[in-house]
């Protein structure tokens, strides 16, 4: 075996449309729970919303609501997948400079939301890989 030969289960995974749906699954789980949890949590998730003075928080939680079950929904049925990963990568863009401005904080707080930033900018490579694996196996039907 060279040394970028994949063992054969492991190809047989990857080659799956279970890994192909697993994968998918894991990559959106934290954003699919979590508008499940703002919809039936309504009252709570718009009680964060007016926290970070985001108004009219009511709407703004429909809003979110919907980008994050849409977005993951879009990724896990392979349909429109690009689509998916752009709704999904945006809205970490505008959570991080929404929920998490580092650059206006001081320490202690600043670290922490830093980290988590550098969290959301990962998840967004980890979708454009998802956009670029599902036109690759897009292309190869």
């Amino acid at each position: 075996m060279g040394r970028n030969d994949t063992p054969r289960v492991i190809a047989a995974f990857l080659d799956s449309g279970i890994g192909w749906f697993l994968a998918r699954l894991v990559l959106t789980f934290v954003f699919w729970s979590a508008g499940l949890a703002h919809l039936f949590g309504f009252d709570h998730s718009v009680a964060e919303l007016k926290s970070l003075g985001l108004e009219p928080a009511g709407f703004l939680n429909i809003v979110l609501i919907v980008t994050l079950l849409v977005g993951s929904l879009l990724i896990l049925l392979d349909r429109w997948l690009w689509l998916g990963c752009g709704i999904l990568s945006g809205f970490l863009v505008v959570a991080i400079v929404l929920a998490h401005p580092f650059w206006t904080m001081q320490e202690p707080a600043r670290t922490p939301h830093f980290r988590v930033a550098m969290e959301h900018i990962s998840l967004i490579g980890g979708f454009m890989v998802c956009a670029v694996a599902g036109r690759l196996r897009e292309r190869k039907r």
